[in-house]
């Protein structure tokens, strides 16, 4: 693939060059079919080639493409006031950006400004982004190591323990960040009551809570956003990926109070918030709400857990079964890349996280059909895996 001599080895890849893209099918240069179980690592949220988003687009670049947020633009203003009719009860105002690593930063810094603490928390097993701070909220050392010294006072506290929590935070806290339910790190639903437990500490120590639904949120888990699911919300609230149907945004959402303490030109973004984004955006949260895909997340999320967890009575090779909605882990006793490489001879794209664990995030707008094609694919490979181990002994 001659893109590697130009990339470098910064990206664990595939041997598949994709051309276009439908709903939830992508197709090679050969015109080879695959359902794609990936979806841009969970950016390709309503689906490829969208009808509204590839519209909305269209639409936008014959009016104009950048606009500054120095000036004001109608596009923009859509886009905002939709995103903050659906946002979390409290989260009124906004920070526009370009990725989640980008919402993570500002929220950083949005928390820090406004407490005047300095401090920070995040999880065991945390994934928030691989620019500096971002990176220094990353548990997985593996990312971090070259690049120390990163952001200082940062503690981690592990994932569904509030008495970790409790023994990390001190009267320096500014912020506590995790994710509803953990992405990177294989899929991990926190235990019932846990978030609610968090907001009641942070609420007690005058702790400002941010949850990243980079990946979790608009809809991946059958709600809107995976807070949702345990009725807990936060202060500052990051979102990317699949949020503007594909085109790079990334969004910081705020209570106003927290905004407020920001001067002018403290923090900002070139392109953040470029009318093309934010019609694409529109058309995006028009989709998710208004085409009945977060419903259909819920019931195929559903329909595609009970048919892994009869895959994992059948194969003893699958150790765990867990997520919400159309976020899915398959925790593996082996590694996965051979899996994965086989999968896609089957027509399958999928992805992993860590070395041993499944990860599935496919549009949403996957079909009952698709999901026992990628059921039996899986259920075939995973024979032939157990055949190769049984003859290795």
């Amino acid at each position: 693939m001659s893109e590697d001599q130009f990339m470098g080895n910064l990206y664990q890849r595939f041997p598949v060059t994709v051309e276009k893209g439908k709903g939830s099918h992508v197709w090679d240069i050969d015109g080879k079919e695959y359902i794609d179980c990936m979806g841009g690592y969970g950016v390709a949220l309503v689906g490829h080639q969208n009808e509204r988003v590839v519209k909305a687009i269209k639409e936008q670049v014959d009016k104009i493409i950048t606009v500054h947020s120095s000036l004001y633009n109608k596009t923009r203003e859509e886009f905002l006031k939709l995103l903050i009719q659906l946002a979390p009860k409290g989260l009124t105002q906004v920070h526009l950006n370009n990725s989640g690593a980008e919402a993570v930063e500002a929220a950083m810094k949005f928390a820090r400004k406004f407490t005047g603490k300095k401090g920070m928390v995040a999880m065991k097993g945390s994934y928030h982004g691989k620019s500096f701070g971002a990176l220094s909220l990353t548990f997985n050392p593996k990312y971090k190591k070259a690049f120390e010294p990163l952001v200082e006072k940062v503690s981690f506290a592990s994932y569904g323990d509030i008495e970790s929590l409790r023994e990390v935070i001190d009267e320096d806290t500014a912020f506590v960040i995790l994710e509803p339910i953990q992405g990177e790190s294989g899929i991990i639903v926190p235990p019932e009551g846990f978030l609610q437990d968090v907001r009641k500490l942070c609420d007690e120590k005058g702790i400002l809570l941010i949850f990243d639904e980079i990946q979790a949120g608009l809809g991946r888990t059958g709600r809107l956003w995976a807070c949702q699911h345990w009725n807990t919300f936060p202060d500052i609230m990051c979102l990317a990926k699949g949020i503007a149907g594909g085109v790079p945004m990334g969004a910081t959402l705020v209570r106003p109070d927290i905004l407020a303490s920001i001067s002018k030109g403290e923090h900002s973004s070139t392109f953040g918030g470029n009318p093309l984004s934010c019609a694409a955006g529109t058309a995006s949260l028009k989709a998710l709400t208004e085409d009945g895909l977060i419903e259909n997340s819920e019931k195929m999320g559903k329909i595609f857990r009970e048919g892994l967890e009869k895959l994992k009575e059948k194969h003893p090779i699958i150790r765990e079964v867990r997520g919400k909605g159309l976020m899915i882990g398959v925790e593996m006793k082996f590694e996965v890349r051979d899996i994965l490489m086989n999968l896609i001879k089957e027509g399958v794209l999928m992805l992993y996280s860590g070395r041993n664990i499944l990860r599935i995030l496919p549009p949403l707008v996957i079909s009952e059909e698709d999901i026992a094609k990628v059921l039996q694919s899986l259920d075939s490979v995973l024979v032939k895996e157990e055949e190769k181990r049984n003859a290795q002994g």
